[in-house]
């Protein structure tokens, strides 16, 4: 059957502009592609993308796409990637965009403790730990202090913890803990305790899930799964963001960043040593990520994800034929996200 677009245009994926010889193969591309308009998304030729990376290498990379790569280099900002009307528009952007590190001399100026309630609502607040090494070659992970930042990057949370294992190796050139230090370290159990009960604010942990009226806070951090383990502590996945874990944060090789990279790409700043930060310069990088991630301004739809019901069987296989007949543009208006964009979180609120 012929198909009503041009032999030129017909087989062309409206979203990341592959072709295809036959629309058979297209469909299927949409089918396992899951574009949407929670990818990141160039601004001028409105081409999709699976990562940040690779729209930073479609813009500036060693072989970017010429004409977009120009309106870049006039009026783009190399942080968020956006494109601006002016570069006047782009000056008043980028005093907002390049943020500053903080360190823990300021965060000990900003300390709030956990018992005076002063933090309060939905808001997220960010985990760090801080790893040295137990079992008998030192590879074995356990965590022996933590950070807990809000959203308004002041500390709510921090202390040693007494160890669940002797340590053979405290990696000291890296996190600056001696021996001397946990000595009156808080045990474990205890940390616990208090980590879930700030993160539960109050709610039964059995009782969150996603879409509920919920007090729970959501979690940030980077390679939460690690730390989480370490203290043996189980939260619910609906409420992590790890920015590790997160699609359009991660390598093109679908491997992740270091937050390293993360900050002076997606921050416009360098770390210092994490050492002197006692995981709180940590803390405040994987929230503000979190943060800009959440702030992105995406087409709201009611159901967004690829997951969610009514959107099950947009691709279905029985429907091959029904999908066939359809426009590339049409084909991607039913498509949806696989991953849950951070910017819903907005919604939440």
């Amino acid at each position: 059957m012929d198909h009503p677009y041009s032999e030129t245009l017909r087989h062309k994926c409206e979203g990341c502009f592959k072709q295809f010889n036959k629309i058979e193969h297209l469909v299927e591309h949409m089918r396992i592609s899951f574009h949407s308009v929670h990818e990141p998304i160039c601004s001028f030729c409105h081409k999709h993308f699976r990562y940040f990376d690779s729209l930073r290498e479609h813009l500036i990379g060693p072989l970017p796409k010429q004409e977009c790569n120009n309106i870049f280099n006039a009026r783009g900002c190399k942080i968020c990637l956006a494109i601006f009307e002016s570069p006047l528009k782009l000056n008043l952007h980028q005093e907002r965009c390049q943020l500053r590190p903080m360190n823990s001399s300021q965060s000990r100026r900003r300390l709030e403790k956990m018992e005076n309630g002063e933090t309060k609502g939905n808001e997220a607040v960010a985990l760090s730990c801080t790893m040295v090494g137990a079992g008998r070659d030192g590879s074995l992970n356990i965590c022996v202090r933590i950070c807990l930042v809000d959203q308004n990057e002041s500390l709510i949370f921090s202390t040693y913890v007494n160890p669940s294992l002797p340590i053979t190796n405290y990696r000291y050139e890296f996190t600056g803990v001696r021996p001397e230090h946990l000595r009156d370290a808080m045990p474990l159990k205890q940390v616990q305790k208090k980590i879930q009960e700030f993160l539960c604010n109050g709610e039964q942990m059995w009782k969150i899930r996603p879409g509920s009226t919920r007090k729970a806070r959501i979690l940030v951090g980077h390679g939460l799964q690690e730390y989480l383990t370490s203290l043996q502590i189980d939260y619910p996945s609906i409420m992590i963001r790890d920015t590790a874990k997160y699609p359009p944060l991660m390598k093109t090789s679908k491997l992740s960043n270091s937050l390293h990279y993360l900050t002076q790409t997606y921050l416009g700043y360098n770390m210092e040593n994490g050492k002197k930060s006692e995981g709180y310069e940590e803390c405040v990088a994987t929230m503000r990520l979190y943060l800009k991630m959440k702030s992105q301004v995406h087409k709201r739809e009611e159901y967004p994800l690829a997951s969610d019901p009514p959107n099950k069987f947009n691709f279905a296989i029985w429907k091959q034929l029904e999908l066939e007949k359809m426009t590339p543009q049409q084909l991607l208006q039913i498509s949806r996200s696989d991953y849950y964009c951070w910017c819903l979180d907005a919604t939440l609120q």
